[in-house]
C-alpha cells in the first residue's frame, strides 16, 4: 500500500526502475510484490495515474495542447499518450475533451 501511495503522491514516478530504485528493490522484486500484494504490475499503476492526470488535464483545459501534455507527463511524444489513453478510456483524447467541454 505504501508503495502505490508513493506512485499517487509523487508523480515524477515515471519508470519501474526508477520506481524499483527507490524503494531499495530490485525491479523483479518489485514485480512480485505488487503481484502478491495489489494484484496488478507497477508499470500498470503508473499508467493509470499518468492517464488520471491526462483526463483530468483534459477536463479542464480549453484548447489542449496534447504534444505539450504528453511531455508533461513524461511520454516521449504524443503518439505514445494517444494510444495509452485511447486504450485506457476507449476514446482518443480529443473526443475525450470535446464531451467533457460540451
Amino acid at each position: 500500500t505504501a508503495l502505490v501511495d508513493h506512485v499517487h503522491d509523487d508523480r515524477t514516478v515515471r519508470r519501474v526502475d526508477d520506481f524499483a530504485r527507490t524503494a531499495g528493490l530490485s525491479v523483479r522484486a518489485l514485480q512480485r510484490l505488487f503481484s502478491a500484494y495489489v494484484g496488478v504490475s507497477p508499470k500498470w499503476v503508473i499508467l493509470r495515474y499518468r492517464i488520471h492526470d491526462a483526463l483530468e488535464l483534459a477536463g479542464t483545459r480549453g484548447e489542449a495542447d496534447w504534444a505539450a501534455l504528453a511531455a508533461d507527463l513524461g511520454y516521449a511524444d504524443q503518439a505514445h499518450l494517444v494510444r495509452d489513453f485511447t486504450a485506457t478510456v476507449g476514446v482518443p483524447p480529443t473526443a475525450y475533451a470535446q464531451a467533457a467541454a460540451g
